[in-house]
């Protein structure tokens, strides 16, 4: 029996060839995803244990921290004397001071160098031989006055620069200009991301970051013969452990390791649950080859039992060449999962996101885990193709060339598709009851309503696809007739081939209509809410303005209102309240608030304003006295002088003057200046604004549409990147279609005969086949945009206290095209049966059994 299997694999190499590509790709998507983030974690960890090879411990501070009180306790960080009490521990050569924080350069014309919140400001730290360890000149020397600074290699190269030019580097304050005096090579993870890296002397390091005479960070080099860990046994009583932490270079090697792995851990997960879904639509692929290769080896298999073969020994037949497709299968995949995992990586270096140097990571869990999966969803799809072999009678087999579904075996499966389809929608609306707590009950009921689709399909595709039938048969004549008789001659069958594409499109349309309807609930928000011309924030939107910023556009030519949104907190008892500082005489031309009840002139009074929600929450009114506990430890009464509607993603639930804020405040949180001219939005007027500003290439001069381009440009990436991801599973709906017809037409020699003597020419054969695939095609993505415009408004509801302006929005144009690319789906799957159906010779054909 299993050299049977065998043969039969071997011939039957045409028609299983859809289903090793189909888990091919899946397995391709397993193994890549793997290989890719062990290597990526790999490299990661090396450079991270380079980065620590020279460093025996390393002390770290955590930062000034508050009292009860709100006060600041402690130093800011690690002081000068600590570095010299662990500088004199025995057994140490060196110690060097490390402090750090933002900074960014910019090129010839202004633009900032590296992305974002990667470009790193750090100090050089040299030891007593004139070099610091952690960086490699290969042209100058470190910065050693307060007017020099030192750039990576990579930012030096894209800015042009050599040593002894000027350089502008920005932090979060004003514009300073740098003579370059030298460039270096680093293993910083900052740099290796695509960011960049300044040196600065340590004292200028200190006042931009810190307060002089402290660091973030004590790196120890030990002396020859001594042990990091008697080392750190003898630091460790020298330091503050409230307020830093000692540990071995090694062991902060290993958690960063640690953290690292942690890290990936989560884009595997989410490359593997597409993967996941790839290798489910599969299934659908790999059960219906299977069906219909035995379907099609019926008078075999009889033949088989009539000289003596048993049931079990059929079914492991069948069993067997699914072992055989799948460990193919499995092989393939994984080599091309190799294959992707290079080129994944070689696109990180494309777009400048630069890994780290190390080997590509094939390990043995990938292996198997990429034969098993290969071998095992094989195997699973063809159990019940495998368990129906065993139930033909051969006698009654051996008469017929086909076994149709019983009447009875439908209703059975239509009455569990019909409970396990309410069951489902019952729990998604039991989600939608819950609000924001019930988005995976939601998910749990869409994976209901899928199982019970699936079930479903054969009793839906009936009456859906004779609908359709009457405007097939008057446009195209006897072939879109012949079409649809045969898209429903086998419910089974065009169930399952339809469900592959109804269930990638679910997804797809579900993300669509829930990206489409959050971009347009942010740009009501920018076009209702937001008044001002421009808004100014760190580049990348990540980090702090300085206070100066305000203070600097406020004096600017053409500027005539202006206020920062200084994020800050004071406490009611004992709970703390977020609170915008803003300004009083401006807000109101920046931001469009709608006041309920006082005046926003109440915030020039010293007194506060209070969002509807919050105010009824706490049972405030206009009047209301809030004694307040700032982060200074100071107390004061605040009257509520203004409630006005809430402004969600602008505004905190308490405004007040950023005077007073920032008067209890040592470093304020500034993540955004509004800005009007009086010329309104224009080029003249934005540059207007840049000039001010010093041309600062690490700020970022929005315009209203820049605003709503920002948030819509984040979805747009994500909706990108899941059509990308799933279009694995269209890719694999698509053989399923070919699959489908490539087989049916076998199925159908006589019959294509037939039509074909009785005077059907051969482009009336290929516009049926052709038909019948779109009609196929069609009804899945109908079924999979209706199910999921459902869910994307089940999820919707959910959100709609927590997005303010949220209204569930139909894309009609995205729909129309998935619907389109069905179609197109379905013609270019019926190519190759078409053409194989239209060359048959029709003598050959009605003679064929």
């Amino acid at each position: 029996m299993f050299r049977t299997a065998l043969r039969n694999v071997l011939a039957h190499k045409a028609r299983l060839l859809m289903t090793v590509l189909a888990v091919t790709l899946g397995v391709a998507f397993v193994s890549g995803t793997l290989v890719f983030t062990d290597t990526l974690s790999n490299a990661l960890s090396g450079q991270s244990a380079k980065s620590y090879s020279g460093v025996a411990v390393s002390v770290t501070s955590h930062g000034q921290a508050r009292g009860e009180d709100g006060q600041k306790e402690g130093d800011p960080g690690i002081g000068q004397q600590t570095l010299e009490k662990v500088k004199a521990v025995k057994g140490v050569a060196s110690v060097s001071g490390r402090v750090s924080g933002f900074a960014g350069v910019g090129d010839e014309n202004g633009k900032l160098i590296g992305s974002g919140w990667d470009n790193k400001g750090s100090n050089f730290a040299p030891a007593k031989d004139g070099k610091d360890p952690r960086y490699t000149f290969t042209d100058g020397t470190g910065p050693v006055r307060d007017d020099q600074v030192a750039l990576d290699k990579e930012t030096a190269v894209k800015g042009g620069y050599k040593t002894g030019d000027k350089v502008r580097v920005a932090t979060n304050g004003p514009v300073r200009e740098f003579t370059l005096s030298g460039v270096f090579t680093t293993e910083d993870g900052a740099v290796n991301a695509g960011g960049s890296l300044v040196l600065f002397d340590t004292r200028i390091a200190q006042e931009l970051y810190l307060q002089p005479g402290f660091y973030d960070e004590l790196s120890v080099a030990a002396a020859p013969g001594a042990s990091a860990d008697q080392l750190l046994a003898d630091i460790k009583p020298l330091i503050n452990e409230k307020s830093a932490k000692a540990q071995t270079g090694a062991a902060l090697a290993a958690q960063q390791a640690k953290d690292i792995e942690k890290g990936m851990s989560s884009m595997s997960t989410m490359l593997l649950a597409f993967a996941g879904i790839s290798l489910f639509v599969g299934v659908f692929l790999i059960y219906n080859t299977f069906t219909m290769l035995v379907a099609q080896r019926t008078k075999e298999l009889a033949l088989l039992r009539a000289v003596g073969a048993n049931r079990g020994q059929v079914m492991r037949s069948v069993l067997t060449e699914a072992l055989v497709v799948g460990a193919l299968s499995a092989a393939i995949g994984l080599a091309g999962g190799i294959g992707l995992a290079v080129g994944m990586r070689s696109l990180m270096d494309t777009i400048g996101a630069k890994i780290p140097a190390g080997d590509l990571i094939v390990a043995p869990g990938t292996i198997i885990a990429a034969l098993v999966i290969g071998v095992l969803v094989t195997t699973v799809a063809a159990l019940l193709p495998a368990w129906r072999t065993g139930r033909i009678a051969p006698v009654a087999a051996m008469g017929s060339a086909h076994l149709p579904a019983s009447a009875k075996s439908l209703v059975v499966r239509n009455v569990i598709g019909s409970v396990i389809s309410l069951a489902g929608i019952g729990v998604v609306f039991l989600g939608v009851s819950m609000g924001g707590d019930g988005r995976m009950v939601i998910g749990g009921g869409a994976g209901l309503m899928l199982i019970g689709m699936i079930v479903l399909l054969p009793l839906l595709s009936q009456p859906v696809i004779a609908a359709v039938r009457p405007a097939l048969q008057k446009v195209f004549g006897v072939p879109g007739k012949l079409a649809a008789q045969n898209a429903v001659r086998n419910p089974r069958r065009t169930a399952v081939t339809a469900a592959s594409l109804a269930i990638g499109l679910t997804l797809v349309t579900t993300m669509s209509v829930l990206g489409v309807t959050m971009g347009k609930a942010i740009d009501r928000m920018s076009t209702d809410k937001l008044k001002a011309d421009y808004k100014v924030s760190m580049s990348g939107g990540i980090g702090s303005l300085d206070k100066s910023v305000a203070e600097t556009l406020a004096k600017a030519p053409g500027v005539k209102a202006v206020s920062p949104q200084a994020a800050g907190y004071f406490k009611i008892g004992d709970s703390f309240r977020s609170a915008s500082g803003v300004n009083p005489a401006a807000i109101g031309q920046v931001l469009n608030i709608k006041v309920v009840s006082g005046s926003l002139d109440s915030l020039g009074k010293g007194e506060v304003a209070v969002a509807e929600k919050t105010a009824k929450k706490q049972n405030l009114t206009v009047g209301s006295a809030l004694q307040a506990q700032f982060e200074d430890g100071q107390k004061a009464t605040l009257k509520v002088g203004a409630v006005y509607e809430d402004l969600d993603g602008l505004l905190s639930p308490y405004v007040i003057d950023n005077k007073i804020l920032a008067a209890h405040t040592d470093q304020q949180f500034i993540p955004e200046v509004y800005v009007n001219t009086t010329g309104g939005q224009s080029k003249a007027s934005q540059q207007a604004v840049i000039d001010a500003l010093g041309k600062n290439p690490a700020m970022t001069v929005a315009t209203q549409q820049d605003m709503r381009n920002e948030m819509g440009g984040i979805i747009n990436t994500m909706l990108n990147i899941m059509y990308g991801l799933l279009g694995m599973a269209l890719i694999i709906s698509v053989l399923g279609v070919v699959n489908t017809l490539a087989m049916s037409v076998f199925e159908r020699t006589q019959e294509i005969g037939m039509l074909r003597a009785i005077g059907l020419d051969r482009a009336r054969v290929k516009n049926m086949i052709r038909l019948e695939s779109v009609v196929i095609s069609l009804f899945g993505a109908v079924l999979g945009v209706g199910i999921g415009v459902f869910l994307a408004w089940a999820v919707g509801s959910t959100l709609t206290k927590s997005v303010p302006n949220y209204e569930l929005v139909l894309p009609y144009d995205r729909i129309g095209i998935f619907l389109l690319l069905a179609a197109v789906v379905g013609v270019l799957a019926a190519m190759w049966p078409a053409r194989s159906a239209a060359r048959l010779n029709m003598l050959t054909a009605i003679k064929t059994e």
